[in-house]
């Protein structure tokens, strides 16, 4: 890159930046040779494919998937080698497969494309050569000086240069960015900032110094290089200079700004990458099976073979008479003739392997995930917000938590901070009670401001001062942000506070009803209103950013010639930098407060002399513009700056709880789960909140390991100790008593020392221990804010609350919903349901398999283990596809063993399918037995039913044809009943596509069999079917088989539930008898009715609507009642 000879302030060896020119000027004479650096164009590029490439990238990654990839394997054996089944019998559901999957995804990058290119076609303003032109988005270069317009988006990452308000700023909103919809305030270089035509704008000289782009929405660093005279001024450049792509230029008429970053490279382009993709238990357990079946297909196959050459030992059974070899097939060598029939037996038995259970899944994933969204209970009406699903792999996840992390602020508490009261010098002032100096009713024991002259009357006026200064509030007048109308007070425009922090708000408008307005900011001074309706100016001269790591904001302002460093922050971060004030009666204040649950900060100052304050401004200089390590240097500067402080006194806001959040984690409790709450408050803060939140109980024993404590003593003393008591509560201790911890609160603000990135490395590491410990729980993280990705992201489940610190959380989460108290019925109903019904999917599809499979298996002990099929081509390829697989489908997607009702109200249900239960292997070995007794039922029960020769009523005799089929129907109509006996929610979709895919089935064999179709070479099916269904044996044969194949089920069934059932069946049982029990008798009028199950009369009152309908009402509200009355006695 290019350097200037001249050395600017703060300049170092950095690596890993760029230099820009703006407007693409070459530097002024005497610097190095120019050379310019190559940058992407502006051009988004969203979608995944091309049009050329589509086909072969998605093919490669569809048959990356183990189980694509083996029937490709098998389709290509079956072409290569003499196999005893069609290719068209695994090539066709193959390509059903990999054609509704390419449609999909071809489909979404389709409109992927089309949103790219709106975005990239997009008008903009550029400036060139003094004059605006007007160009499409894609083709704006690093360099180009834009003109953006209010309400405009900004079309790349762009440095403010001038804009058309005096003061340099202009007004952004980043709500498609982080959610936020305040308007936020950026700065122009003050160099720059009077540049406001094209001209001027064209004419400056200047190079920009900056990193190289990472995703990080809040981090930028940089310099400027101004040339006048050919002299360089350096000014530093933050990220209150950069104007983001997808922000919206607001309140503000136009501005002027260079580009940085383009296309991929901006910031938002950058946060679109992918997040690592997680898998669930589920997904684990199907693998798993998988490599099961396929070690029982090789089985299969390798039996099959060795007893066929065993068969073919005797040279009469080797080659008959009507099956000579030729010699080409004499000479071939034992170990090829035994591979090929190896190969030819895994092609015969491949089925067992369902090809079509993976699409089924992703179907029923994707549709099933449309219910959390329909669901209207988990709308908010306040926010408009419905919840949203970003991942729908994880639903049945959701049914399997066991620990759930939470933050607190924002998501367990709704971030509407309230002013509650002010502590200076011990004295405690509360707006509500104290107004401008006048005591209010119901304000007996309370102080008065106090406006006497003294030490603790100038204490006092810095105090509120101090919290009228030291903010980053901005003042709105009356205007309509997105359709709600701001700042109107008894029909007259007035002004509002904005901030990205409701704590600042909140502060100053309680400084407000105390009697101290902030007015505005305007040419670098801050105005205030005081008690006696004066206007005082400050001028603001620094501005000492809050950050996580030193919990604590600065200002340092001039008045009447006296220089303030004003600082408000944690008591923690405060305290340790004190050196006079009543220390003692505000820290009590704090932690009175603090024990309340209210949220405090303490302020102080600092008075500063001339020299002093150059001593600082030579500090931030230094460090503003240095281009390495800025944030560690700036950090630096102010650890030396915010020191030597005055105590001024305390405040305290409250952030209430939000709507049920307490019923939510009394509900996961019940459930089984374990509630973790990790905040940055101070221990007892965060203590009483959870107290709150009934987290805690009160009797619950409270063990504490904290940075004091392992001051005092060793940490394996703590530890030694705690566990000591958890011996003495609980009579024994295992390795996981730390992971099996039921109710955690993990707070950070105890340490004085504490830093942000160390409270998000702790909720990292958290959630990661309890992953790693034995018995490797599901985590589910909930949070709300940017400080939440991490943990979310590491969590098995990450949920995102839409809540007012932006939706960084609701973006990089699983699955995003309005208010904490939608956790309940997102887990308890939606998760429960969603494992239920994929359980019995999974097994479902293995089982059908076996039953499907096994038969075949059996009938080459029959046929010589010539590899004969059992069934007709026509059934081995549309078995799965269409036979089988509509019914649990829809049973995937609708199935609800109990009513949602009863979970929402019985969270222990939640219990009997944690720990992945019903795909354990005991389960599933059940499933696969009872798959091959239903074979075995179909397959001999036929066999020996058949055994002497059979003839239908025209004498024909029945053929391996008709047996096939024979086998089959009952295999196709036992499945399907052994579905329908499982299935507890029926409605008339359920009738349908059950009885519908057995008529279908039905019809399509007397299709299939009852006409000559012209395409095929040879109809071995042509009347076999009917001729089957002719014979009354064969009638009386498919319904003892079919029923002989579901009993033994049945009886297992009703054996468990009596002798040992699950308090799920408990409530089934309950459910089925009162419903068998509440039935009702109306006479004519129908306003009367009696209830069977309690004997109570149930009347219409107003006889004048007496209609049946009504009735109908009445009688199901009662009903209600019935059932739940009679759970709780249960």
């Amino acid at each position: 890159k290019s350097c200037s000879h001249f050395k600017c302030v703060g300049e170092e060896d950095w690596v890993d930046s760029r230099t820009i020119y703006i407007g693409h000027k070459q530097p002024p004479p005497g610097t190095e040779a120019f050379i310019q650096q190559r940058f992407p164009d502006n051009r988004i590029v969203s979608s995944k494919y091309t049009f050329w490439n589509f086909i072969p990238k998605n093919m490669f990654e569809q048959f990356r998937r183990v189980a694509n990839f083996y029937f490709l394997i098998i389709f290509l054996v079956q072409l290569i080698i003499d196999t005893p089944t069609s290719p068209i019998t695994s090539g066709l559901p193959l390509f059903f497969v990999i054609t509704v999957t390419a449609i999909k995804q071809g489909y979404e990058d389709w409109l992927r494309h089309k949103a790219d290119n709106a975005v990239n076609q997009c008008p903009v303003h550029v400036v060139q050569h003094g004059k605006v032109v007007r160009k499409q988005s894609r083709k704006i270069r690093v360099g180009d000086i834009v003109c953006v317009k209010e309400n405009e988006s900004f079309p790349c990452d762009l440095i403010l240069l001038s804009s058309s308000r005096d003061e340099g700023t202009c007004y952004v909103t980043t709500a498609s960015l982080d959610g936020e919809s305040s308007h936020k305030t950026y700065f122009a270089v003050q160099d720059t900032k009077a540049y406001n035509t094209e001209k001027e704008v064209d004419s400056i000289h200047a190079t920009i110094e900056c990193e190289q782009p990472q995703p990080d929405l809040y981090k930028f660093v940089g310099r400027i290089n101004i040339y006048m005279d050919n002299e360089p001024v350096a000014r530093p450049l933050g990220s209150e200079n950069l104007l983001l792509r997808g922000a919206t230029l607001k309140n503000t008429e136009y501005i002027y700004a260079v580009a940085i970053y383009t296309g991929m490279e901006t910031k938002m382009a950058l946060n679109y990458q992918s997040k690592s993709q997680k898998r669930s238990a589920v997904e684990k357990s199907m693998n798993a099976y998988l490599v099961v079946y396929l070690c029982i297909l090789i089985s299969k196959a390798l039996i099959n073979t060795v007893l066929k050459y065993v068969w073919q030992a005797d040279p009469n059974r080797d080659e008959p008479w009507y099956n000579q070899r030729t010699e080409t097939e004499r000479q071939r060598h034992v170990l090829i003739r035994a591979f090929t029939d190896f190969l030819a037996f895994m092609v015969l038995f491949n089925y067992i392997i369902p090809v079509s259970m993976y699409v089924t899944v992703e179907m029923q994933k994707f549709l099933g995930s449309y219910f959390i969204m329909w669901d209207d209970e988990m709308l908010d009406e306040e926010l408009g917000e419905r919840a949203v699903v970003n991942t729908s792999d994880l639903n049945e996840e959701l049914g399997q938590v066991e620990y759930v992390f939470t933050d607190k602020t924002g998501t367990l508490t709704e971030n509407n901070m309230e002013f509650i009261e002010c502590c200076v010098d011990g004295h405690v002032y509360v707006p509500h009670a104290i107004c401008n100096g006048q005591v209010m009713r119901g304000a007996a024991g309370m102080d008065m401001i106090d406006t006497s002259p003294g030490p603790e009357a100038r204490h006092e006026e810095l105090f509120f001062r101090a919290l009228c200064l030291c903010h980053t509030v901005q003042v709105k007048e009356e205007e309509t942000v997105d359709g709600i109308k701001h700042g109107i007070h008894q029909g007259k425009s007035t002004s509002f506070y904005i901030s990205s922090s409701p704590d600042e708000v909140a502060l100053v408008e309680g400084m407000k009803r105390l009697g101290f307005t902030y007015l505005r900011l305007k040419d670098s001074h801050m105005e205030i209103l005081n008690r006696e309706d004066e206007i005082e100016r400050f001028e603001l001269l620094e501005v000492l950013t809050f950050d996580s790591v030193r919990r604590r904001m600065s200002v340092i302002v001039r008045a009447t010639g006296e220089l303030f460093l004003f600082c408000k922050g944690a008591d923690s971060s405060i305290f340790p930098r004190i050196i006079s004030g009543k220390v003692d009666q505000v820290r009590a204040r704090v932690e009175n407060n603090a024990v309340e649950g209210l949220r405090t900060l303490c302020v102080a100052y600092r008075p500063l002399s001339p020299e002093q304050y150059e001593e600082v401004c030579h500090l931030l200089s230094g460090a503003k513009l240095a281009l390495q390590d800025r944030d560690k240097r700036l950090a630096e500067a102010y650890e030396l700056i915010e020191k030597d402080l005055i105590l001024l006194g305390a405040t305290a806001v409250e952030d209430r709880l939000q709507e049920k959040a307490a019923d939510t984690i009394e509900s996961l409790h019940k459930a089984g789960m374990k509630v973790w709450v990790l905040t940055g408050d101070k221990m007892e803060t965060a203590a009483a909140t959870c107290y709150a939140s009934k987290l805690f109980r009160r009797n619950t024993q409270i063990l504490e390991l904290t940075t004091k404590r392992t001051e005092e003593q060793s940490l394996h003393d703590v530890l030694f100790d705690l566990s000591r008591t958890v011996l003495r509560h609980h009579g024994g201790m295992t390795r996981d008593t730390f992971s099996g911890c039921r109710r955690a609160m993990l707070s950070n603000g105890a340490a004085a020392e504490s830093s942000g990135a160390d409270i998000l490395r702790h909720l990292t590491g958290i959630v990661k221990l309890i992953k790693a410990s034995k018995e490797h729980p599901i985590t589910l993280a909930v949070g709300d804010g940017a400080n939440d990705v991490s943990m979310i992201l590491e969590a098995h489940v990450g949920i995102g609350i839409m809540g007012k610190e932006g939706r960084q959380a609701a973006r990089n989460s699983d699955y995003a919903i309005p208010k904490f108290k939608h956790l309940k019925k997102m887990l308890l109903v939606h998760g429960h349901y969603y494992y239920i019904r994929i359980s019995e999917l999974v097994q479902y599809f293995f089982y059908k398999n076996v039953c499907f499979i096994f038969p075949q298996f059996l009938y080459q002990f029959f046929c010589g283990f010539s590899q004969q099929p059992l069934y007709d081509t026509a059934y081995l390829t549309l078995y799965n596809i269409s036979f089988t697989s509509l019914p649990i489908l829809l049973y995937s997607l609708i199935e609800q063993h109990i009513n949602m009702d009863i979970l929402k109200k019985d969270p222990s249900l939640y219990k009997d399918i944690a720990k992945n239960s019903l795909l354990r292997w005991p389960i599933f070995i059940y499933w696969t037995i009872l798959g091959v007794y239903d074979a075995i039922v179909m397959f001999f029960g036929a066999y020996f039913l058949f055994d002497n020769t059979t003839f239908t009523s025209n004498g024909q005799m029945f053929g391996n044809w008709t047996f096939g089929t024979l086998v089959f129907t009952v295999l196709v109509f036992t499945v399907t009943f052994k579905l329908a006996l499982d299935t507890h929610y029926w409605t008339w979709i359920n009738h349908f596509v059950i009885w519908g895919s057995l008529i279908f089935f039905v019809v399509f064999s007397l299709l299939w069999g009852g006409i000559i179709w012209p395409f095929l070479n040879y109809q071995r099916m042509y009347y076999v079917f009917m001729q089957m269904l002719s014979s009354g044996p064969a009638w009386l044969s498919i319904i003892l088989l079919i029923t002989a194949g579901l009993l033994p089920d049945v009886v297992k069934k009703v054996i468990w539930r009596a002798l040992w059932p699950t308090t799920t069946e408990r409530i089934q049982s309950v459910n089925f008898s009162v419903c068998l029990q509440c039935s009702f008798t109306s006479n004519s009028n129908v306003s009367h009715s009696l209830c069977l199950c309690c004997h109570s009369s149930i009347k219409d009152s107003n006889h004048k609507s007496s209609v049946w309908f009504n009735m109908m009402i009445l009688q199901a509200q009662h009903h209600a009642r019935c059932l739940e009355s009679s759970r709780i006695s249960l």
